[in-house]
C-alpha cells in the first residue's frame, strides 16, 4: 500500500489555481448532521449533534464551516433532522455574506416530500434525498464533510490532489494504530494512491493484518516503520457530479458501507493523506477529553492559529470579571463571573457564574444562555450558575444549570453508565441536562 503525496507536497501552479478557481465557484459543500446523535446524549437530548457547544463558546458546526471558508468554499448545506431549532439559530446569526458574495450557510431538515417520507436510513441516503437542491446549482463537485470532528484541514489541498488524479472520488484519511482501526473504514491503496480495497469496520485480525501501511509508507509520513498503522476514512468524500448521480442512483444507504465499497471497483477513487490532529468527538469520552485538552499550555488543537480562525457567532457579552479566584489550566469564555472559587483544568462557557468557595476541576462548564433577570425568562426559576461550596468532578454540566449551595458532583464510586435523576453518567463523566436545578445540600 502507498499512499499520494502530502498534502503539503508542491502542485504545478496551473493545477493550484484550476483546483482553487473550482473549489470557490463550481464546489457544494455538504455537512451530515442528521443523526439522533445518540453517543453525544444527554448533551442531544434538546438540540442538534451539531450545535453542541464547543470550546466555551463555540459550536461544533463552526468546525467544517470555518475549514470550508478558509478553503475559500462558501457555498455550505447542513443536513440534520432532529432538534434543529437552536441549530438553525446559530447558522443564521452567524453566517452572512453579504450581496455581492454567492456565499450561503443553510440547514436542510428532513422532511415529507413527493420523492419519500422516511427520516434519514444513512448519510447516502441523506444527500440522496436532498440531491435535488444540489443539482440545482451550477456545482461540479460535491465535498462531504462529516458534523461531528475536530480537526483544521485546507481543502483546497484535496481539491489540488483530486484534479491532478484525475479522481472521481477522493477520501480524506488518516493513520491510525490497530485498536482504532476497527471502528472506521480501512482502506488499501496501490503506489499512486488509487484505492483498491475498502473494509469497513473490520473485526478479522488477519483481514486488518492485510491493510497494513507498508513500511517504506511510514516512513514517507514520518511515521516509525516498525509501528503497525492502518489507513483510516475521516468521513470526507470529494464527488465530481456526473459521479455522485450515479453513486446514489440505487437503494444503498451509507457512504462507508456501501456507496466506497461499490465504487472502487470501476471508478477512480483515490486517498489523501492527511497527517494533522484529528479527533471524532461524537462520543461523550472523546468530546470530553478534546475539550479539556484545549486547556493545555500547548494543546493538540490550537483555536489561537490566526491563519486558519474557527468561526462563531458575534456576541456583545463584557468581559469575563474574576474576583480573588485560584485559576490552572482553563478556558474561561466572555460574560462570566468568577468568585473565590478553584478551578483546575477546565472549559467555562459563556456568562458562567461560580460562587465562592467552589471547587471545579477537569470539568466543561458550558454556561448559560441568559443573565438572572433576563428579560423573557421565568421569575419563578432559580438563576443559572453554581452555588457556594461545591465540589465538582470530571462533569459535564450543559446549559443554564442551576447548582445550589454544598453540592457534590462526581463519578467517584459510581458505575461508569448509568441514568439518575437530573444526571447521567457516560464513560465515567458525569453529565447534568440542559436546564436542570440542582438543589443545594445534593451528592451526585
Amino acid at each position: 500500500m502507498s499512499t499520494p503525496p502530502n498534502a503539503t507536497a508542491p502542485s504545478s501552479s496551473k493545477v493550484q489555481i484550476e483546483a482553487d478557481t473550482l473549489l470557490r465557484r463550481n464546489t457544494l459543500a455538504i455537512v451530515m448532521g442528521g443523526g439522533a446523535g445518540t453517543r453525544l446524549f444527554p448533551l442531544t437530548e434538546n438540540r442538534a449533534k451539531p450545535a453542541v457547544p464547543l470550546a466555551g463558546k463555540y459550536r461544533i458546526v463552526d468546525i467544517p464551516i470555518s475549514n470550508c471558508i478558509n478553503s475559500g468554499l462558501r457555498q455550505v448545506y447542513v443536513l440534520t433532522q432532529y432538534n434543529s431549532a437552536s441549530l438553525n439559530r446559530h447558522l443564521a446569526r452567524t453566517y452572512r455574506f453579504d450581496q455581492f458574495t454567492r456565499g450561503f450557510v443553510e440547514v436542510l431538515a428532513a422532511q415529507q416530500t413527493p420523492d419519500g417520507e422516511r427520516w434519514y436510513q444513512g448519510t447516502a441516503d441523506a444527500v440522496r434525498q436532498n440531491l435535488r437542491y444540489f443539482l440545482e446549482g451550477d456545482y461540479d463537485y460535491y465535498l462531504i464533510l462529516s458534523g461531528d470532528q475536530l480537526y483544521r484541514m485546507d481543502y483546497r489541498m484535496l481539491m489540488r490532489q483530486h484534479i491532478a488524479t484525475n479522481a472521481d472520488i477522493t477520501i480524506a484519511t488518516i493513520p491510525v494504530d490497530a485498536e482504532a482501526a476497527t471502528g472506521f473504514g480501512i482502506m488499501h491503496s496501490d503506489e499512486e494512491g488509487r484505492i483498491y480495497e475498502f473494509i469497513e469496520k473490520p473485526k478479522d485480525p488477519e483481514v486488518l493484518e492485510k491493510l497494513r501501511i507498508p513500511p517504506s509508507t511510514l516512513k514517507t509520513m514520518g511515521i516509525d516503520p516498525a509501528e503497525s498503522r492502518f489507513q483510516a476514512s475521516m468521513g470526507i468524500y470529494l464527488f465530481h457530479r456526473d459521479v455522485l448521480i450515479e453513486c446514489l442512483d440505487n437503494t444503498l444507504n451509507d457512504f462507508g458501507k456501501h456507496i466506497i465499497p461499490t465504487a472502487i471497483k470501476n471508478k477512480r477513487v483515490f486517498n489523501f493523506n492527511f497527517q494533522g490532529y484529528w479527533e471524532d468527538i461524537g462520543t461523550i469520552r472523546n468530546f470530553f477529553d478534546a475539550n479539556l485538552d484545549l486547556c493545555r499550555l500547548v494543546p493538540q488543537f490550537d483555536f489561537f492559529e490566526s491563519s486558519a480562525p474557527i468561526f462563531t457567532h458575534a456576541r456583545f457579552l463584557p468581559a469575563t470579571k474574576i474576583n480573588g479566584a485560584t485559576i490552572r489550566g482553563a478556558l474561561i469564555a466572555d460574560g462570566s463571573v468568577l468568585t473565590d472559587a478553584h478551578i483546575e483544568t477546565a472549559v467555562i462557557g459563556l456568562r458562567a457564574k461560580i460562587e465562592p468557595g467552589t471547587t471545579i476541576r477537569d470539568c466543561i462548564i458550558m454556561g448559560a444562555d441568559y443573565y438572572a433577570g433576563a428579560v423573557g425568562t421565568d421569575p419563578n426559576r432559580p438563576p443559572p450558575g453554581i452555588g457556594r461550596n461545591c465540589r465538582i468532578e470530571r462533569a459535564i454540566i450543559d446549559k443554564n444549570v442551576h447548582i445550589g449551595d454544598n453540592v457534590v458532583i462526581t463519578p467517584e464510586g459510581k458505575p461508569d453508565n448509568m441514568d439518575g435523576e437530573n444526571f447521567y453518567i457516560r464513560d465515567g463523566i458525569i453529565c447534568i441536562p440542559k436546564d436542570a436545578i440542582i438543589p443545594s445540600g445534593t451528592w451526585i
